[in-house]
C-alpha cells in the first residue's frame, strides 16, 4: 500500500527512489537523535532495553548514503500468531513529516513485511491542533461544550492535518480512542512552552491556585532535591496507586528505566523528591532529550497533602527544564473532555492550571500487512480489552 500525494504538494523529503531503509548501529541512531532539536524518548535506542517484553532494532532511512531519518522498531509475538509480529514505532520514526510521506513509509512497510511483521503500529510525532489554557477554562466552565473538539478557534496545524490525510487514503488505521487513552500512548497531551520565557513569565502564566500552591509549599518548608532513591519513590508510587486505582509497574521496571537511559546520557532522567520535616510527601521523574522534556512519573502521600509537595516538585522540573535550555516541558497526556460532570476533566483542569497549552496528536495508525493475521489481531485485543472491562 504506497502513499500518493495530492497534485502540487511540495516535496521537501528525498525521493521516494532515492531513499532507502535498513538496520543501523545503536550508536549511529543515538548520533542521530543527538543531532535533532527534539525526539521522543520512546525513540532512543536506550527505550529498547528498557521494553525487554519487545525486540527491539534501529532503522535508519538513507539518502545518497547519508543518514535522514531514524526510528526505534519493537518487535512483539502475540498468542496464537507466533509465525509474525507487531512492528510498533511509538512516537516515531524521526523522519521529515512536512515531506512526502509516502518516499519514507513505503520501504518501511516492504522492510517490516519482508521480516515477517503482520502489521506496523506508529505514532507521528506531529500535532493536528493546539488549545490555550483559556480556552480549555472557557470550554470547561461553558455547558454547550463537552470536548476539546468542540472549542472554536483551536489552532490547525496544516503539516499535522496533511499528515492525517495521506495517512488514511494509504490505507493506515486510526486507533487512537475517542476518550483519549487507550492501548498505546495519549493523542491528547498538555504541555508548557519554555522557548524564550523567565521563571517570572512562567509563574505569571499559571492560575491563582497554581501561584499559591507553589507559594504555600516554600512557606511549609518543602525541600525538592533530585536523588537516587527509587525504592522511596517506588513506595510512595505504589501508595498512590493504591489510593487512586491503578495498576503499578513494579520497582524493576524503574530501575531498568533509570539504568537504561542513564547509560545513554547521564542527563536523561531524574528523580525529584518532595519532603516536609523529613516525610516523602511527592516524588516525580523527568526525562528530558534534546529541547524537551517529560514529566513521566508522580506519586504523592495520603497525608500532608496541604502541603503542597507535588506542586513543589513540578515547578522545580519546570525550572530546571528551562535553565537545560528546553523548549517544552511536557506533562502528557489528559483526556478531551471538557464535560464538568466527567470524573476526568480533573485531569486538564489541573495540568491547564500550569498556563500552557493542549495539544491534539495525529495519533497512533495502524497499517495491515498481513489483513487476515491483522483481523485476527484485532479480535483477540478487542476481547482481551472487554474481558479487562475496556480501556486503562
Amino acid at each position: 500500500m504506497s502513499f500518493s500525494e495530492p497534485a502540487g504538494t511540495a516535496a521537501r523529503s528525498p525521493s521516494a527512489a532515492r531513499l532507502t531503509v535498513e538496520p543501523i548501529s545503536a550508536a549511529e541512531h543515538l548520533a542521530f537523535v543527538r543531532a535533532q532539536r527534539s525526539v521522543s524518548f520512546l525513540q532512543t535506542p536506550a527505550w529498547g532495553h528498557v521494553k525487554t517484553e519487545w525486540r527491539a532494532e534501529s532503522l535508519g532511512w538513507r539518502s545518497g548514503g547519508r543518514l535522514v531519518g531514524a526510528g526505534l522498531v519493537l518487535h512483539r509475538r502475540v498468542p496464537r500468531l507466533e509465525r509474525f509480529t507487531l512492528a510498533y514505532l511509538p512516537e516515531g520514526p524521526v523522519i521529515d513529516w512536512t515531506g512526502e510521506i509516502g518516499a519514507w513509509l513505503d520501504p518501511l512497510a516492504a522492510r517490516l513485511k519482508a521480516q515477517g511483521a503482520f502489521a506496523i503500529r506508529l505514532g507521528p510525532p506531529v500535532r493536528t491542533h493546539t488549545w490555550s489554557a483559556a480556552q480549555v477554562k472557557e470550554g470547561i466552565a461553558d455547558p454547550g461544550v463537552r470536548r476539546l473538539t468542540d472549542l472554536p478557534g483551536g489552532a490547525a496545524d496544516p503539516v499535522g492535518v496533511r499528515v492525517t490525510g495521506a495517512l488514511r487514503d494509504a490505507g493506515w488505521l486510526p486507533q487512537s480512542p475517542r476518550d483519549g487513552f487507550g492501548v498505546g500512548h495519549p493523542q491528547f497531551t498538555y504541555e508548557i512552552p519554555l522557548a524564550g520565557r523567565t521563571e517570572d513569565d512562567l509563574i505569571k502564566g499559571m492560575n491563582q491556585l497554581w501561584r499559591r500552591n507553589i507559594r504555600k509549599a516554600a512557606r511549609e518548608g518543602v525541600e525538592v532535591t533530585v536523588g537516587e532513591d527509587l525504592k522511596a519513590f517506588h513506595d510512595l508510587y505504589v501508595h498512590t496507586a493504591e489510593r487512586d486505582h491503578f495498576t503499578p509497574r513494579p520497582l524493576h521496571y524503574f530501575e531498568t528505566m533509570r539504568e537504561a537511559l542513564c547509560a545513554e546520557d547521564p542527563g536523561r532522567i531524574t528523580l525529584y523528591l518532595a519532603r516536609h520535616r523529613g516525610d516523602l510527601v511527592a516524588a516525580t521523574i523527568l526525562v528530558r532529550v534534546g529541547g524537551h522534556a517529560w514529566y513521566c512519573y508522580g506519586a504523592s502521600s495520603t497525608e500532608k497533602r496541604e502541603v503542597r509537595g507535588s506542586n513543589a516538585c513540578q515547578w522545580a522540573m519546570v525550572r530546571d527544564s528551562l535553565a537545560a535550555g528546553c523548549d517544552v516541558y511536557d506533562l502528557r497526556g489528559i483526556t478531551p473532555t471538557l464535560d464538568a460532570d466527567d470524573p476526568h476533566v480533573g485531569l486538564i483542569q489541573f495540568k491547564a492550571g500550569t498556563g500552557g497549552r493542549a495539544v491534539r496528536g495525529v495519533g497512533e495508525w495502524d497499517l495491515p500487512l498481513r489483513p487476515l493475521v491483522y483481523r485476527a489481531f484485532d479480535h483477540y485485543m478487542r476481547r482481551r480489552e472487554h474481558r479487562r472491562g475496556g480501556g486503562r
